[in-house]
């Protein structure tokens, strides 16, 4: 089975939380991950971002889980990067 290394997702989020707050809380839910956040564009109530998440055996469900949880939406998944388990 494939283990997701690297994934790129385009955001919407509310301005709260920030964009701090918002990553540590994504980063507690995926340990070990490193998390990069972009602001691309920010309207009167939302930020698009662009968020990066690196680290071994990410677990996606959980990413949508603290992404929604915070009141976002995943707009797309723009990179992806998986390994398969060697035998």
């Amino acid at each position: 089975m494939a283990s997701l290394k690297r994934i790129k997702l385009d955001v919407l989020k509310p301005h709260h939380p920030n964009s701090l707050d918002f990553s540590s809380t994504i980063a507690d839910k995926s340990p070990g991950a490193r998390i990069e956040l972009t602001v691309a564009e920010v309207d009167e109530k939302t930020e698009t971002v662009f968020i990066v998440i690196e680290g071994e055996n990410l677990k996606y469900a959980a990413i949508v889980e603290a992404i929604s949880e915070m009141g976002g939406s995943i707009h797309s998944i723009d990179r992806v990067e998986v390994e398969s388990e060697s035998d």
